[in-house]
């Protein structure tokens, strides 16, 4: 998602909007063009509309608060965002796909909408007449049917009328404060595909079938641990699970669903479990486990709890503990692993990422994440992230998955989420799982199994770390005698 806009040190008053720019160059207006609209709501918008970016056309402060200035930057731009501003706080608007217009007539648009902003949610009112989704008024600004009319008649105020087209409530949408301190109208742009691939994948089922057999033959570097153990760790809904019944499945040769995973408010996993993948139904066990936890939840008090996860890290649960949300894990519970092996702790921890909602995590989510990640540094476990759910947050990748690395939307997310994680790019790792699909797909599955192989290769880095410190360990125990 490209989101540019030029800087400002210039600033004009909404009082001063009779203001004339005609003494500066088009170039000098546009470097006064500071959305107002920040990234964070711009991406949350974004992710309401596909691969798009949004570019600012209009903005009341500047170019004016008349319907003769709206439509002077507006007119025959498709589709738009429309954004209101007042001085309570409230940041809403509106949103249609068809062009603007000084008709007077209603215009049909089925998928127009209203939002406001609740914190950093979004609430969204779709259009309920279509037929009147928008109406093409020459003396005010954005009007949406009889509903919502940002700059209306020519004056920095909203004319309000719920259940007109739209169905919300005023003190929910705008605080019932209808004076606007700012206006904008955003065209939204399509993201444009990359011309050539940013990594090299070989899409071919030669490539699947190396892919498996290099994860069946793995052997970790110390003998002590005869298989990897990765931990997954991510939000209610953004794969866990299903990640596992993906691998899973791939290796059995057909969709499985051996871990409960599905969409619900509340964590569907309530255990602390232990995965092995078997190389085909009769098959040997694979050297990796994946452990799967409950779910990371915003409130205190529910999900995985933070200080489990030190536990869990140093191998202290045993496979189906019980998780208390409300109680964390310590040394006098029971079925407490008190001194487990090499075997049993985790040699690599694997954030699970639902795409669809990076622009929208909260701040609390972010700051769990954050908490967790330096408790996994300091234990000098290496991290990845596994980006779910390409295929819904891009169109591009729904339509063929092979487009992953040409899609630039994609990479931006990546880059997005590596650094809310505070990882370089090379460890954020897009899969698509099974889900709604009876048959297995090899393009899924070569995402599936670089991903496990990623995983695999940090898995050797932390046993060869974990070894040279023994080596300089014996080396000066040798030293000393």
């Amino acid at each position: 998602m490209h989101l540019c806009f030029f800087p400002s040190d210039f600033k004009v008053n909404k009082h001063q909007s009779s203001f004339s720019l005609s003494t500066f160059s088009s170039a000098d207006q546009l470097s006064i063009m500071n959305p107002m609209l920040t990234r964070c709501q711009q991406k949350t918008i974004c992710s309401q509309l596909g691969r798009v970016k949004l570019r600012l056309l209009y903005k009341a402060s500047i170019h004016g608060f008349t319907g003769a200035d709206f439509h002077q930057r507006c007119d025959t731009h498709s589709p738009t965002v429309s954004v209101g501003f007042n001085a309570s706080g409230y940041v809403f608007g509106g949103y249609t796909k068809q062009p603007f217009s000084q008709s007077g007539q209603y215009v049909h648009d089925d998928q127009a909408f209203l939002f406001t902003f609740n914190g950093e949610k979004l609430l969204k009112y779709p259009v309920t007449g279509p037929a009147n989704a928008v109406r093409m008024i020459s003396n005010s600004g954005p009007y949406f049917g009889e509903a919502l009319v940002l700059v209306n008649q020519s004056k920095a105020v909203v004319n309000s009328n719920p259940g007109n087209y739209y169905n919300f409530t005023a003190a929910e949408m705008h605080g019932n404060d209808l004076n606007l301190t700012e206006c904008e109208v955003y065209q939204v742009e399509e993201t444009t595909e990359l011309e050539r691939p940013w990594r090299t994948v070989t899409w071919e089922s030669l490539k699947r079938q190396e892919l498996m057999e290099s994860i069946k033959t793995y052997k970790p570097t110390i003998s002590s641990a005869s298989q990897a153990r990765v931990l997954l760790i991510g939000s209610i809904g953004a794969g866990k699970s299903s990640f596992f019944n993906s691998i899973n499945s791939l290796f059995r040769g057909h969709v499985t669903s051996q871990a409960i995973s599905g969409c619900s408010s509340t964590s569907l996993t309530t255990q602390f479990r232990t995965y092995s993948v078997k190389a085909g139904r009769e098959g040997k066990p694979l050297p990796i486990i994946l452990c799967d936890t409950m779910g990371l939840e915003d409130n205190k008090g529910a999900g995985l709890d933070v200080d489990d996860i030190s536990s869990i890290l140093n191998g202290h649960l045993p496979d189906r503990y019980q998780f208390n949300p409300s109680a964390p894990l310590n040394s006098e519970t029971l079925a407490y692993r008190k001194s487990p092996g090499l075997k049993d702790k985790i040699h690599c921890v694997a954030y699970v990422i639902d795409a669809c909602k990076i622009s929208i995590m909260s701040t609390k989510m972010e700051e769990k994440l954050d908490a967790i990640r330096r408790k996994v540094n300091r234990m000098g476990i290496p991290q990845l992230v596994l980006l779910t759910k390409v295929d819904e947050a891009c169109p591009l990748v729904k339509e063929d998955v092979r487009n992953i690395y040409k899609s630039g939307y994609i990479k931006e997310l990546m880059q997005e989420v590596g650094a809310q994680l505070g990882v370089p790019l090379s460890c954020v790792v897009p899969v698509k799982n099974y889900s709604e699909e009876l048959e297995l797909d090899m393009n899924c599955d070569i995402l599936l199994l670089s991903a496990v192989i990623q995983m695999l290769r940090f898995v050797d880095n932390y046993f060869d770390e974990l070894s040279d410190r023994l080596s300089k360990v014996e080396i000066k125990d040798v030293e000393y005698r």
